[in-house]
């Protein structure tokens, strides 16, 4: 595909990409150039808070693996949703545990 650079240096993203990549406004995108070509990677941006209580809990299960009965878990999504739902106060396990 080919798209234009327009003034203040911007571009647009066809549609057809943003779909296949579940872009939404708001979504980062790393940008760097590989080669001599430019290349726009979608990344996550997370606090350093978070960033350190999950490399803490890697750290856990890799010392303590035969403890971890939690997973496995089929993507890292998946984990970083359990880690948020054992960690959030306002997420449903929560809730559900002080009913």
């Amino acid at each position: 595909m080919i798209v234009e650079f327009r003034k203040k240096s911007q571009i647009t993203i066809p549609r057809e990409i943003i779909s296949e990549l579940n872009l939404q406004e708001g979504d980062h995108l790393e940008v760097s150039i590989r080669e001599g070509v430019i290349c726009l990677e979608p990344v996550a941006i997370y606090s350093k808070s978070y960033v350190e209580k999950l490399e803490n809990t890697v750290m856990m299960i890799n010392e303590k693996q035969k403890d971890y009965t939690e997973g496995p878990f089929s993507t890292g999504e998946d984990a970083i949703k359990y880690l948020d739902s054992k960690n959030n106060p306002k997420s449903k396990n929560k809730k559900t545990n002080n009913k």
